[in-house]
């Protein structure tokens, strides 16, 4: 529903805050994106995560060097889904499973923290054989992506595994850990040096708050958001090229 209401929201001259995963395709996101253009509003999507402060800790780690430069980034994020008739489970009405509601955060973190756009994808899914809650779409998927620097990322996304959300950055000198990393609350995080463990202890604010005042900043002050509708476009794509991929078995290049 994301791309109807957006664009009727710009239409009729609201600035929009729109969830994520942005919109069910590429096609989608663009039309918003141009609609929001076409009106002089602003279009942001709410990764919220990018607005609290121990995501915004580990991007600023990850990019500085602190770590050594980037190797690889390993990220899991998934939970137990239930009831079989939810809308989640409809392919018409999300797009997709796991990696389209849980695993996005997986992409999406393998973006902010290598700070690079992926140029390959390679991906597998499964379902469990019989299981109602996955009729239509997949319950798990583990993705691999390229980047130009030559970092890779490895990352699974589930329905049907025990909840989990982490990320490991690993560095040539020392890794970044977060788990939880993208749970409402509770996140912690850790840099792994040597024999030593450094954990990092940080002020904690409301993700959707800090996300709403950045909107309203945006408009007060005329400025473009953090994650602007480009941002939900990267993602919807690279989901299609994991989707892609594991429909063609072959490594789909971006």
């Amino acid at each position: 529903m994301h791309a109807e209401y957006t664009v009727r929201g710009l239409q009729a001259g609201k600035h929009v805050l729109s969830e994520k995963p942005m919109a069910n395709a590429p096609a989608e996101c663009q039309q918003m994106i141009d609609a929001a253009k076409k009106a002089d509003r602003k279009l942001m999507v709410a990764y919220r995560c990018r607005y609290e402060t121990y995501n915004r800790e580990a991007i600023r780690i990850a990019r500085s060097g602190e770590l050594g430069p980037t190797q690889m980034i390993l990220s899991d994020t998934g939970f137990a889904i239930g009831d079989p008739s939810q809308w989640r489970l409809n392919k018409k009405l999300a797009g997709g499973g796991s990696m389209m509601d849980i695993g996005i955060y997986a992409l999406n973190a393998s973006r902010y923290l290598s700070g690079e756009e992926p140029t390959e994808v390679n991906a597998m899914l499964y379902s469990t054989p019989n299981d109602p809650r996955f009729k239509e779409v997949e319950e798990h998927v583990t993705f691999q992506l390229r980047f130009p620097s030559g970092i890779l990322a490895n990352c699974t996304s589930s329905y049907g595994y025990f909840h989990q959300s982490h990320f490991r950055v690993m560095g040539t000198d020392a890794r970044l850990c977060m788990d939880p990393a993208t749970w409402y609350s509770g996140l912690r995080m850790w840099i792994e040096r040597g024999n030593t463990i450094e954990e990092k202890e940080l002020s904690v604010v409301d993700h959707f708050a800090s996300e709403m005042d950045h909107m309203s900043d945006c408009v007060m002050q005329n400025k473009q958001p953090l994650t602007p509708g480009e941002e939900g476009l990267h993602d919807i794509t690279l989901i299609h090229a994991v989707y892609e991929s594991a429909r063609n078995g072959k490594t789909v290049k971006v």
